[in-house]
This record gives C-alpha cells, structure tokens and sequence, in this order.
C-alpha cells in the first residue's frame, strides 16, 4: 500500500517538471536581437523601445534563472519584438540623418 502511495507521490512530482520546457531557443533569439538592437546604437536613436528591450532581457533572463519557464519565454518573445523595433527605428534615423 505504501509503495503505491510513493509510486503515485512521485509520478505526480516528476510529471510537473515535464509540463513545460526550457524556452532555450527563445533566449537564443532574444540574446541575438537585443544584441544587434545594441549594435546599430539603439540606445541613441531608439531609446525608449531599447529600454523596453532591456527591461524585458532582464526579466527573461531572471525568470529563466527562477525556473519559471513560461514566464520567460513570453519575456523573451517580447524582448525580441522591442529589440527588432528598436533596431529598426536606429537604423532608418541613422540613414536619415544622413
């Protein structure tokens, strides 16, 4: 009776760690564009859709550290989306300005 008991115990907490997965790729992607936004000086052009970036690296990267792994990956997706912008708008005002 015990042994079911303990066998279903850990069923139920192993199954918990395999309900989400590590959003690795998500970081990877959200690394690479928060990188090229600071690149093309996106902190100079862009501010305020770099700080959003930023903001959203930093809490990606504090979530993924938590394990709190969906949370991290919808920050991540959002950093990249902020970061894409930010470059976006650098690069055409540096043409611009030209």
């Amino acid at each position: 009776m015990i042994n079911k008991v303990l066998l279903l115990l850990c069923l139920i907490l192993g199954s918990c760690g395999l309900a989400t997965t590590r959003p690795k790729q998500e970081m990877s992607y959200a690394q690479a564009a928060f990188l090229a936004a600071k690149e093309s000086k996106a902190e100079v052009y862009a501010s305020g859709t770099y700080r959003k970036a930023e903001i959203y690296y930093l809490k990606a990267k504090s979530a993924y550290r938590r394990k709190y792994f969906n949370k991290a990956k919808s920050y991540a997706e959002l950093c990249k989306k902020f970061s894409e912008m930010a470059e976006y708008e650098a690069v055409k005002k540096a043409i611009l300005s030209e």
